[in-house]
């Protein structure tokens, strides 16, 4: 499985909290139970491989970490989404927008630009092109408010 999978499918686990509001470990353990995963493989090809030791580490801090810091993720997408209150937007796009965020501030080993990137292309695949270009709009607007890193000596 590919980290782009493995994303979809944390998209997929922060998606599904949103309404059975179940810690998020429940959700990991029920959605990747062998047996539930294999009858979900037969609806979605996403589930056709199973997730490596390494992206289910991936899956699970990303899982756990947007559900522990959900009201700080809201909070910075609602200051970006000017206009826009953070309930009017869809559950599946504020998921998405969420996961992004946290990736950007919180894991080390995805770029911001991958972070945004992958974020506009599950919008776009999930809810639409118009969606695909609001999460880019709020990204953008987010990654630009971020301090820049100074550059490293040569």
């Amino acid at each position: 499985m590919t980290r782009a999978n493995a994303r979809e499918l944390a998209v997929h686990l922060i998606y599904s909290r949103e309404f059975t509001g179940e810690e998020p470990e429940n959700v990991i353990e029920g959605r990747l139970d062998k047996t539930y995963y294999e009858n979900l493989a037969g609806e979605n090809e996403l589930y056709a491989e199973r997730p490596s030791r390494k992206q289910l580490q991936y899956i699970d801090s990303v899982v756990v970490g947007t559900a522990n810091r959900e009201q700080e993720l809201n909070d910075m997408i609602s200051k970006y989404s000017i206009g826009w209150d953070v309930k009017r937007i869809s559950r599946l796009t504020r998921a998405i927008m969420q996961l992004a965020i946290f990736e950007i501030v919180s894991v080390e080993d995805v770029p911001t630009n991958v972070a945004v990137s992958e974020a506009v292309r599950l919008a776009k695949k999930y809810d639409g092109d118009d969606a695909g270009a609001f999460v880019n709009g709020i990204l953008g607007t987010f990654t630009r408010s971020l301090p820049k890193e100074p550059e490293a000596a040569l």
